[in-house]
């Protein structure tokens, strides 16, 4: 997540994907997951969203980098300035529309 720049509120779609063939994979996936948690919604699996000011952004970065092992693990970040510029489209099974909660 390194380069990573912000400049205000704004609306975050984050993915991760933790390397699970080595020993520390499924605590460094748990502390990923919880932190994660901490400042976004779970959507599904490995897929979390939500509105953050800068400041919040920076203080989640700043945990996730401390856990992600720069080469082994990756984690996406899209971010907009509101949810409204994003269209969202669902195909398949929806349980849930926990998204509903930014509209």
């Amino acid at each position: 997540m390194k380069g990573l720049k912000c400049g205000g509120d704004m609306y975050v779609i984050l993915v991760y994907d933790i390397n699970l063939e080595k020993k520390e994979g499924q605590r460094v996936l748990r502390k990923v997951f919880k932190t994660c948690k901490k400042y976004l919604t779970h959507i599904q699996n490995s897929v979390f969203e939500g509105e953050l000011l800068e400041s919040q952004f920076m203080a989640f970065k700043n945990e996730l980098d401390a856990y992600i092992r720069q080469e082994l693990d990756s984690v996406i970040v899209f971010k907009s300035r509101s949810q409204r510029w994003l269209d969202k489209e669902f195909i398949g099974k929806i349980e849930d529309d926990k998204t509903s909660n930014f509209l």
